[in-house]
């Protein structure tokens, strides 16, 4: 009886996996390159320099803002979840081997001036991002040199990484490495 109830069982086993049913419907057709980058995951980070920033004095807050929107530095949608990083940049300095290299610093960066202290600070939404100079004084006859054809490096970095704890986002070069970008990848945008 055992070996009958082996062949049945083995008999069955080989009835069930050659089974097959009937083919199911067929699902939905991809975006064509627009649902993925070139096989990559679609989890794109971008830095955007910005040159020619000008600051406009707010008599009332006694402060200087401008507003940045995202639709006119990037083609692609930044979401709330994402962390949106801006850089100053301070000067060019010499390296020993005769070239230079360009200095940006984090925002927020303080200055401490004979009148008092001025901060550049920014605030984002997923539209756009104001950037802000304060201070603890009349900034009305704030130095142009703070105020007027300033350049920023805003980069929009994918809630993946910004939530990760190797992101060191104290200098820009650290950033762009984790993100995969090079300086020839930074876009670039004059606003006068």
């Amino acid at each position: 009886m055992t070996k009958f109830n082996t062949i049945l069982g083995i008999c069955l086993l080989f009835l069930v996996a050659a089974c097959e049913g009937p083919v199911g419907p067929p699902g939905f057709d991809g975006l064509d390159g627009l649902d993925g980058l070139d096989g990559q995951d679609g989890i794109q980070g971008q830095v955007i320099e910005v040159d020619g920033v000008n600051f406009n004095y707010d008599v009332t807050g006694n402060i200087y803002n401008t507003l940045i929107s995202f639709a006119d530095i990037t083609n692609f949608e930044v979401f709330e979840s994402d962390a949106v990083l801006v850089y100053r940049f301070d000067n060019t300095v010499d390296l020993n081997d005769g070239s230079t290299a360009d200095v940006w610093s984090q925002i927020p960066q303080s200055f401490f001036l004979p009148e008092g202290s001025i901060q550049y600070v920014a605030a984002h939404t997923f539209v756009d991002v104001e950037l802000f100079i304060d201070g603890n004084f009349d900034l009305s006859a704030l130095d142009v040199g703070f105020t007027d054809n300033q350049s920023f490096r805003i980069v929009i970095v994918p809630s993946v990484f910004a939530n990760s704890s190797k992101l060191d986002t104290s200098k820009l070069s650290n950033v762009m490495d984790v993100l995969g970008i090079g300086e020839d990848g930074i876009k670039k945008l004059e606003l006068q």
